[in-house]
C-alpha cells in the first residue's frame, strides 16, 4: 500500500482527492492535516463522506510514516511549507499549486527546505507529455485545471506546428474552481443565474501553458489570447480554440487521434462534445472541427480532477510504477 499525508486537507482539492484515494485499490490515508479542523471527522467538512470514513482531521504531520504527500494549499503557501519545514528526502511530494509549474534548475539533489520557484526539481505532472519524467521524478507540480484543459486542446496542433499564430482561447469554469472559502463572485445568490469573465489575457495558468506548448512545437512565437468565463453550474471546464491554418482538417484530426493513442484519460471524439461526458470523471475529451482556415478545437474536463485531483492520483500511480488508473475508473455523471 502506498502511505499518503493529506496537507490542506479541509478545502475542496482535499475532500476530492479523500474521495478518490478511498477508491484507491493501492491507497492508505494515513493522515489528513487541518490545523482548524484538528480532531473533527472528516465526513462533518466533506459530508459526501458520511457513512465512507471515520478519518478525523489532524495538526500533526509524521512524515516519517508516509511515502508522498500531497500539498492541497492555496497558491504561494507550498513555497512558504518547504521553507519553514524539511520531509524526507525518500518522501515523494505532489503539489496542487501554481508554485513549481514553471520550470526551474532542474538539479537532481535539491533539499526541500531550499526550493524556490526559480531553482526546483519539480517536474511538471501533465502525464500527455511528461510521462517518463513523471516516473522517475521524486516531486511533482500538478497542473491547473484551465491549463489542463487548454493544453490537451492545443498540444497536437503544437506537434504539427501549426501554433504559429496568435491562438484565442476561451473556456468557461465551474464555481468549485474558485475554492471552498465563499467569495464575493462564489456565493450562490450572485452566481446563480450568472456570468462573467475575470483575468482577461493574463491568467496565471498562460505561462504554464506556453511552457508545455513550447516544449512540444520547439519554439512559441504566437499570443495565447486566453479569455475565462465564471460559469453558472458547480463543476467542469469547457474550452474553444481557435487556430488559424491551412492544413486539411483530416490530416488535423487523424494526428489528435495518433497523439492520444496512448493516452490513459484523454481521448478524441469524432462527436461535439458535451460537459456532462467527463463531470465527475478523469478523463479529457477533445474534438476539431474546421471553418475555412480556422480550426476549431473544443475540449473538457472536470475541473476537480482531470483538473486537479484526479491527475493528481494519476500522477502518484505513475510515480509509483503501478496501474496508471489505478482509483480512476469513475463513472461521468451525466444523468
Amino acid at each position: 500500500m502506498i502511505r499518503i499525508g493529506i496537507l490542506g486537507a479541509a478545502g475542496y482539492t482535499g475532500g476530492e482527492l479523500i474521495r478518490v484515494l478511498l477508491g484507491h485499490p493501492e491507497a492508505e490515508i494515513v493522515f489528513a492535516n487541518s490545523e482548524s479542523n484538528a480532531g473533527n471527522l472528516v465526513s462533518d467538512v466533506h459530508e459526501g463522506l458520511i457513512g465512507e470514513t471515520d478519518l478525523k482531521f489532524t495538526d500533526q504531520m509524521p512524515f516519517d510514516k508516509v511515502d508522498v504527500i500531497f500539498f492541497c494549499f492555496g497558491h504561494g503557501k507550498s513555497e512558504a511549507f518547504l521553507k519553514e519545514h524539511t520531509i524526507p528526502e525518500n518522501v515523494k511530494i505532489i503539489d496542487l499549486a501554481q508554485d513549481f509549474r514553471i520550470k526551474g534548475s532542474q538539479e537532481s539533489g535539491v533539499r526541500s527546505q531550499e526550493m524556490t520557484p526559480e531553482h526546483h526539481d519539480f517536474v511538471y505532472g501533465l502525464p500527455e507529455i511528461n510521462r517518463e519524467e513523471i516516473q522517475k521524478a521524486q516531486h511533482v507540480a500538478n497542473p491547473g485545471c484551465f491549463a489542463t484543459c487548454i493544453q490537451v486542446a492545443l498540444l497536437p496542433a503544437a506537434y504539427l506546428n501549426l501554433l504559429k499564430e496568435d491562438v484565442a482561447v476561451n473556456a468557461i469554469t465551474g464555481s468549485t474552481g474558485a475554492g471552498q472559502k465563499p467569495g464575493a463572485t462564489t456565493h450562490f445568490s450572485w452566481r446563480n443565474n450568472n456570468l462573467s469573465i475575470y483575468k482577461p489575457f493574463q491568467h496565471q495558468h498562460i505561462a504554464e501553458i506556453r511552457q508545455s506548448l513550447k516544449q512540444v512545437q520547439g519554439y512559441l512565437d504566437a499570443d495565447i489570447d486566453f479569455i475565462p468565463y465564471r460559469g453558472d453550474f458547480a463543476r467542469g471546464i469547457f474550452c474553444t480554440a481557435v487556430i488559424k491554418t491551412p492544413a486539411p482538417v483530416e490530416d488535423v484530426i487523424e494526428a489528435y487521434k495518433d497523439f492520444y493513442a496512448d493516452a490513459a484519460f484523454t481521448h478524441y471524439s469524432d462527436k461535439p462534445l458535451d460537459l456532462k461526458q467527463v463531470v465527475n470523471t478523469n478523463k479529457a475529451l477533445v474534438h476539431v472541427e474546421k471553418y475555412g482556415n480556422k480550426l476549431l478545437v473544443t475540449s473538457c474536463i472536470d475541473n476537480l480532477l482531470k483538473g486537479a485531483v484526479g491527475q493528481a492520483v494519476q500522477n502518484m500511480n505513475l510515480m509509483f510504477g503501478i496501474d496508471e488508473t489505478a482509483g480512476l475508473r469513475l463513472k461521468a455523471s451525466a444523468f
